[in-house]
């Protein structure tokens, strides 16, 4: 357990995958206006890799990269739901859907635009994005 944040559950649709994440129940989103991001409607927090759990499904997921290769897009070979991926920003943590965790443990969200289409500057100009994936 992690003092001071709550264990999320959640998962894809169709429940092939399931995991539990270890996060504040107020949340800080990110909405990305990057390409992929703006098509998937990608909102998502950032956890360490510490507080992450796949529960089940990892022979159900399947991986989508393109540009750098360094965002892992994983998402269910059946549904075709992303629940949950590797930022680029943080590969060492993932960001988690929060429409994917299920009701009764988020108390807020708080979400912060960011511009992914300018994403090197985003992510050098933003104080905490990349801490957000330290233990």
């Amino acid at each position: 357990e992690y003092r001071g944040l709550v264990k999320h559950t959640g998962g894809c649709h169709c429940g092939a995958v399931r995991f539990e994440v270890w996060a504040s129940a107020d949340l800080h989103v990110f909405n990305c206006n990057c390409s992929i991001c703006t098509k998937k409607q990608n909102r998502h927090f950032i956890v360490p890799a510490s507080r992450f759990k796949l529960l089940k499904g990892a022979d159900n997921l399947t991986t989508y990269t393109f540009n750098t290769h360094r965002a892992q897009h994983t998402f269910c070979k059946t549904c075709g739901v992303q629940s949950f991926y590797t930022p680029r920003s943080n590969p060492d943590g993932y960001g988690i859907a929060p429409h994917c965790l299920d009701d009764g443990t988020v108390q807020t969200i708080l979400t912060e635009d960011i511009n992914g289409k300018e994403w090197e500057k985003a992510v050098k100009e933003h104080k905490t994005i990349r801490d957000m994936s330290k233990p």
